[in-house]
């Protein structure tokens, strides 16, 4: 075994020898003195300083709450490079995302490497999922056990596999989800849950990673590689009896061929660190960031974690497609990992037609889901005034917020009533009407979205607000969520969509995902606009039969730059004063054709 990492940082310089003024028992003692404190200083080199100042703790629970959803990493951060479509023509998901899990023994390196990968891949939208978060919630007598570190927090029992494994089948079809913060301090789960959001992949890491039957249902198929000759520090187990026999040469990992079908988890790595590397960064975290004491953390290691380790843990390194020896250090087999996991996103990646979309659905009816506001001589006249180019800016706002306030009124009529009785001031009984839901949110497509929200507060009292950001990657031609921001417990709402003007309804399609993916029910979305297409009708109708759509006009035709004819020009720009864009484009259909 190699040597303690202790003894590595340990003061190189011998022991000053003895003078002559000494006595052989003092000699004796200030040897054995000068031995202590060079075994206190290495100690002190790999523990972080405590009692002085503030307290080093650095995280004490199992995620930051304030902390966004997705990584940032030296490079980039992940989010902000937009959410390309995740769905189809028909509104529902095309490829499911990618899921890689990451076992390996306590303070083996697991969530390093899972950053490097993070990293080297550079791909938007990835999610780092810990199984820290997953800890069941201790009874009163646990609780007394953790706080002597008497409880086994490394056994398959201490984590929650069915709300494991519930959240991975909800993020690999794109939906949000709702995460515990487990706070290691106190041993339970904070009242607070942290929401994250589907993506393109996703990272789930922890010591039992691999321990649940449920999460390795699959066929295998492998590649299995041999170390080459002479690799120091290589690790290649065999594979499982399922296992293809294809044997290439590498440096000392396992990669799969390809992913078994219907499996959870699309690729399995397993961190092979050194135990004695795995104890002193285990002493350096559970002391600077989850309170405890040197005594209390190798207690606990020698009655629990070596042993778990060895019984639950270690067995399953030869259910990984991949070993990685060394962890972090090992960044051939993290390049390889990469290439692998490039090479699958590139197979699933969706591919927008937007000359499809336009084509799909000419010569339909409208659909039956569609209501315009009635024509009357006072809508038509207010039409007449914004489509006017001449028209000044404070009446194109003036008017426009008269139409926003019609329309929404309007809209509210297809919310469900109930009967209800009241009792008038002269004592009579009225049979009246009153909402039969539950509340009533408001979702903005920014910008132009925005512009309704202030006649939604006015006829909407404690309405709440979210709001989403879409934009075009003009590389590409695909619409992409770079932003997201709506209320808690949204699925039980009735949620009103707006945007001022749908072209395509590239855009409106990706809103009402987003908010499906959130749980809300299709038949409880109704998509507002100012002015529509026949196309983007269609297309939301199409994808989406039983959300509610309501307009105050419905052009007919989208020219080749997908702009709507005769259209209102870019209602953005001419509500904010903002510059035009070159050629006269409508806003949303820059900030996305939608």
């Amino acid at each position: 075994m190699a040597a303690p990492p202790a003894r590595a940082d340990a003061d190189p310089s011998p022991t000053s020898p003895p003078t002559a003024r000494d006595p052989p028992g003092r000699q004796a003692e200030k040897s054995e003195t000068a031995c202590e404190e060079r075994n206190a200083e290495s100690l002190d080199r790999l523990l972080p300083p405590v009692g002085t100042g503030h307290s080093p703790r650095k995280r004490t629970t199992s995620q930051c709450k304030s902390e966004p959803p997705l990584l940032r990493t030296s490079k980039r951060t992940i989010y902000t490079a937009g959410r390309p479509p995740w769905y189809n023509e028909h509104g529902t998901q095309s490829k499911e995302a990618f899921a890689i899990g990451l076992g390996g023994g306590s303070a083996s390196g697991k969530t390093t490497v899972a950053r490097m990968i993070i990293e080297a891949l550079d791909v938007p939208w990835v999610v780092l999922l810990s199984m820290d978060s997953f800890y069941k919630v201790l009874t009163e007598q646990q609780q007394e056990q953790a706080a002597h570190n008497n409880f086994n927090f490394d056994h398959p029992d201490a984590f929650d596999f069915d709300l494991i494994i519930s959240t991975l089948k909800k993020l690999k079809q794109g939906k949000s989800v709702k995460v515990p913060i487990y706070d290691f301090t106190t041993h339970s789960r904070k009242k607070d849950w942290k929401t994250l959001y589907g993506a393109n992949v996703i990272i789930f890491e922890g010591i039992m990673a691999f321990a649940d039957k449920t999460l390795l249902e699959a066929v295998y198929s492998w590649v299995h590689l041999l170390a080459l000759q002479g690799r120091a520090g290589a690790v290649v187990p065999s594979p499982p009896a399922e296992a293809s026999a294809h044997t290439w040469r590498v440096l000392g990992v396992l990669v799969p061929c390809c992913g078994a079908d219907g499996q959870l988890l699309d690729m399995k790595i397993f961190v092979d660190t050194d135990s004695d590397i795995r104890l002193v960064r285990r002493l350096r975290r559970d002391i600077s960031e989850r309170g405890r004491d040197i005594e209390g953390v190798i207690k606990q290691y020698n009655k629990f974690v070596k042993p778990s380790f060895d019984q639950y843990i270690q067995p399953t390194m030869r259910l990984a497609d991949i070993v990685v020896p060394r962890g972090s250090g090992n960044t051939v087999a993290i390049d390889l990992i990469v290439q692998h996991v490039h090479s699958q996103l590139e197979e699933r990646k969706l591919r927008w037609d937007m000359a499809a979309l336009a084509s799909a659905h000419q010569c339909h009816p409208l659909p039956r889901t569609l209501s315009v506001l009635k024509s009357t001589p006072q809508v038509r006249g207010m039409h007449t005034i914004i489509r006017d180019k001449e028209t000044s800016r404070d009446e194109f706002i003036f008017y426009s917020k008269r139409l926003m306030r019609l329309l929404i009124e309007h809209a509210l009529s297809f919310l469900p009533f109930q009967d209800c009785v009241v009792r008038t001031p002269q004592g009579q009984d009225y049979a009246g009407k009153c909402y039969a839901g539950k509340q009533i949110t408001g979702v903005s497509i920014l910008r132009a979205g925005e512009t309704m929200e202030p006649a939604l507060r006015a006829v909407c009292k404690d309405v709440r607000i979210g709001t989403i950001l879409i934009q075009t990657n003009q590389l590409t031609g695909e619409p992409e969520l770079h932003y997201l921001r709506l209320p808690k417990d949204i699925s039980d709402d009735h949620v009103i969509l707006m945007d001022c003007t749908v072209s395509t309804g590239a855009a409106a399609m990706m809103a009402v995902r987003v908010l499906l993916d959130h749980d809300v029910p299709e038949d409880k979305i109704f998509l507002l606009s100012l002015l529509m297409a026949e196309m983007g009708v269609h297309s939301v109708a199409y994808a989406f039969p039983r959300v509610r759509i309501i307009t105050t006009a419905v052009d007919k035709r989208v020219n080749d730059l997908f702009r709507i004819i005769p259209g209102i020009g870019n209602f953005g720009d001419r509500y904010f004063g903002t510059d035009a864009v070159p050629d006269g484009s409508d806003e949303e259909e820059v900030a996305y054709t939608g």
